[in-house]
C-alpha cells in the first residue's frame, strides 16, 4: 500500500515536494520522484510483495511512467500470459506489461484494489478499483493536471479555498460526498470502477467496470449458488493472506470478522486479532463475544480499551486523516485500533468489509423490502395526501410517503438527513427529492440493466456508496494513517459478480440476514456467532460528546456561519442526548469541525 502524486503541467518544485511529504504516512519505506520539464511523477512506499528496493516506484519501462497504490494478487498469474523480461518480483511491473499486452484493457485483467497512474508518452491514465478500495483525487488548474492518494496533497495548489455546495449535500444525505464531489471546489475524485484519461490537455472520465453487467439469474439453484459462493470465498481470503510481512486480523462477535479467521486457520495461520472494548460502557464492548470467538477459533486476542479522554483527544488527529467530513463515529476507535496493532508491528490487517452488502446483513433490507408491497395498494391517493399533510421526523412515515409518492424508496443504508430533515434545519431551501440527483447515474444504470429485483438495488447502491465512499474510505484513512494496508476479502469483484448472477430470492427468502454465509459457515463456526445481533463499530460517541463539552462547536460554529436554523439545530442536540438521531448530530459535528479547520 503507498501513496501516489503527480503533476502534468508547469509546477513549483518546492511547493511540489512539500504537497509530496504529506502523503508519507501511506508510504514510509521509501520515496520515489520523476522529474522533468512539466512532469513531477512521486511516489511514497509502503513495502508488502518484493520489499527488495527494484520494486521501488515510480518504475520506468521506456516511455511508460507507472506510480501505483494497491495489490494486485493475480500477479504471478498473469506473468506466465505475458511476454516480458520482468526485472523484479512485485506485482507493479505486472501493470506495465500487461499494458503492454492488452492497451487500457489491462486493468480488466487485475484481480485486487489499486489506484494506478500511468503516464505513456504525453497521455496519462487513472484508474481506481472496482469497487472503491483505493481512493484517487485529481484536479485541473492553470493548463496542469494534479492527481494524488490524498486530498490534502491537491489543497496547497487550490488559489482558493471554496466549500462545494453538491458535498456538503450529499454528506448530509448520504454520510459522504457522493462522486464525483469533494467538499473543495475545483478537486474531484474518481468513483469506484471508473479510469480517467488525459490527453491533449482535456480530462475524459469513463467507467471500466459495473456489477450490473452480470446478467442476473445465471444461477438459480441454492446448492450451486453455495458451493460457488464458498469456492470463490475462500480463494478471495486465501489471496489476500499471502503476504512477506506481519498480518493481523480485525475480530468483532460476528460471522464476517470469524469467516475470515477460520479460513486462516484452514490455511494454517494464525492471525493475532484485534477488539474495541469501551471503559464504562458496556452495551457497546464486543470483548466477551470476541473472546469467545477467538477461544472456538484457537486464536490469540488483543483488546483495546478506550474511555471517553483517549477518545476526545483523538478526534483533531482522525479528522486530519480524514482530510474531509466523513459522518462515522466509529472512525476514532478504528483509528485508535490501528495505533495499537502499528504498535505490535503489523503492516497487513484482514477486514470483514462488504459482507452486509454482498448477502443482506442489514435487517433494514427485509423492512424496505416489505414496505415496497405497498406501491399497490388500493387507494393509495388517499394514503398520499394524508402522508404529506402530517409531516413527522420519523424515517417511517419517510418511507411510506415515497412509497405513496411513488418515489425511490431505498436510497442507501447510510441515508441520514432527508430532503425534507434538511430543509427544516438550514437556512436555505432544499426540495422533496433534490438529492435524488445524486444517486440518478446508479439508478439509470440500473434501470436499464438485466437486473430488476429491488434487493439487487438495495445492494448495488450500498456498495457503491455506503461502501465505497464511506466504509472504505474510513479504513483506507485510518489504517494508512499508521502505514498498515488493510484487505477486504469479501469485496472481491469476483465473488461480487458471483452474488449479482445468482437468483436473488436466493438472499432473502428465508427472510434470515446473511442467510447464505450463514449456511456455508454452519459446520465451520460455533452456533453463538451464526445467531448473534449485529453490533457493528457502535460505540459511546454520543455521550463522550455531551460529557466532554465538545458537542458545543457545532452552536459555535454555527453562530459563524449561520448556516442552521438556530431553533432546529438545538432540537437535534437535545434529542441526540435522549439517544435520538445520534448519527445525524455526529454528522454536524463533523462538518463544523472541518469548516472551522478550513474556512474560518
Amino acid at each position: 500500500m503507498c501513496a501516489i502524486f503527480g503533476i502534468l503541467g508547469e509546477y513549483d518544485e518546492q511547493k511540489a515536494k512539500s504537497a509530496l511529504s504529506k502523503l508519507a504516512h501511506r508510504g514510509p519505506d521509501f520515496c520515489g520522484l520523476t522529474q522533468e520539464k512539466n512532469i513531477f511523477f512521486a511516489h511514497q512506499r509502503l513495502s508488502i510483495n518484493d520489499t527488495h528496493h527494484r520494486s521501488n516506484q515510480p518504475l520506468r519501462y521506456k516511455d511508460i511512467l507507472l506510480s501505483f497504490n494497491g495489490e494486485i494478487y493475480n500477479f504471478q498469474e498473469l506473468k506466465k500470459e505475458l511476454d516480458f523480461e520482468f526485472q523484479t518480483e512485485g506485482d507493479s511491473e505486472v501493470i506495465i506489461a500487461a499494458y503492454l499486452k492488452w492497451g487500457i484493457d489491462f486493468v480488466q485483467h487485475l484481480r485486487g484494489m489499486f489506484a494506478i497512474a500511468l503516464k505513456d508518452g504525453d497521455k496519462l491514465y487513472l484508474f481506481r478499483d472496482r469497487l472503491g478500495k483505493k481512493p484517487l483525487f485529481y484536479m485541473q488548474q492553470n493548463n496542469a493536471l494534479y492527481f494524488a492518494s490524498e486530498l490534502k496533497a491537491l489543497t496547497p495548489f487550490l488559489s482558493k479555498k471554496e466549500l462545494n455546495d453538491d458535498a456538503m449535500l450529499s454528506y448530509l444525505s448520504f454520510l459522504a460526498p457522493t462522486p464525483p464531489n469533494t467538499f473543495y471546489k475545483g478537486i474531484y475524485k474518481l468513483a469506484a470502477g471508473e479510469y480517467l484519461s488525459f490527453i491533449n490537455n482535456k480530462v475524459k472520465v469513463e467507467r471500466y467496470f459495473d456489477l450490473l453487467d452480470n446478467p442476473s439469474n445465471i444461477i438459480t439453484s441454492k446448492e450451486e449458488a453455495l458451493t460457488k459462493i464458498e469456492e470463490l470465498l475462500e480463494e478471495s481470503i486465501y489471496m489476500r493472506l499471502d503476504t512477506q510481512v506481519p498480518t493481523a486480523a480485525l475480530l468483532s462477535g460476528g460471522i464476517d470478522s470469524a469467516t475470515i479467521n477460520y479460513y486462516a486457520q484452514k490455511k494454517g495461520l494464525s492471525l493475532p486479532s484485534y477488539t474495541l472494548g469501551y471503559k464504562e460502557f458496556a452495551k457497546y464492548d464486543e470483548r466477551s463475544n470476541a473472546k469467545e470467538s477467538a477461544e472456538f477459533l484457537g486464536i490469540e486476542n488483543i483488546e483495546v480499551e478506550i474511555d471517553q479522554t483517549s477518545f476526545i483527544e483523538k478526534i483533531d488527529e482522525v479528522f486530519y486523516a480524514l482530510d474531509e467530513p466523513l459522518n462515522d463515529p466509529a472512525s476514532v476507535p478504528l483509528y485508535m485500533l490501528f495505533e495499537k496493532i502499528k504498535a505490535d508491528g503489523h503492516k497487513v490487517v484482514m477486514s470483514g468489509e462488504g459482507s452486509d452488502e454482498l448477502f443482506l446483513g442489514y435487517r433494514q433490507y427485509f423492512e424496505y423490502l416489505d414496505i415496497e408491497k405497498a406501491a399497490v395498494l388500493m387507494h393509495k391517493n388517499w394514503l398520499k395526501k394524508y402522508f404529506r399533510s402530517n409531516f413527522s421526523m420519523n424515517r417511517e412515515w419517510e418511507w411510506y410517503k415515497r412509497i405513496f409518492d411513488e418515489s425511490l424508496l431505498f436510497r442507501t443504508s447510510g441515508e441520514k438527513f432527508t430532503d425534507l430533515q434538511k430543509n427544516t434545519l438550514l437556512r436555505r431551501n432544499i426540495r422533496d427529492d433534490e438529492s435524488l440527483k445524486y444517486l440518478q447515474p446508479y439508478r439509470d444504470r440500473f434501470v436499464n440493466s438485466t437486473h430488476s429485483d429491488n434487493s439487487i438495488w438495495y445492494s448495488y447502491i450500498d456498495l457503491n456508496l455506503f461502501q465505497a465512499e464511506h466504509f472504505l474510505t474510513k479504513l483506507d484513512r485510518v489504517s494508512m494513517a499508521h502505514s498498515i494496508e488493510s484487505r477486504t476479502p469479501f469485496l472481491d469483484h469476483k465473488l461480487a459478480e458471483c452474488i449479482f448472477s445468482i437468483d436473488p430470492k436466493l438472499r432473502y427468502q428465508d427472510g434470515k440476514t446473511k442467510a447464505l454465509l450463514k449456511e456455508i459457515m454452519q459446520n465451520k463456526l460455533d452456533s453463538k456467532i451464526l445467531t448473534r445481533k449485529k453490533k457493528g463499530f457502535s460505540n459511546p460517541y454520543m455521550e463522550y460528546l455531551i460529557n466532554s463539552e465538545e458537542i458545543n462547536l457545532i452552536t459555535e460554529v454555527n453562530e459563524q456561519t449561520g448556516l442552521f436554523k438556530d431553533d432546529v439545530l438545538e432540537r437535534y442536540i437535545q434529542t441526540a442526548a435522549k439517544g435520538r438521531f445520534k448519527q445525524h448530530l455526529w454528522g454536524l459535528y463533523s462538518l463544523s469541525h472541518f469548516l472551522k479547520r478550513e474556512f474560518l
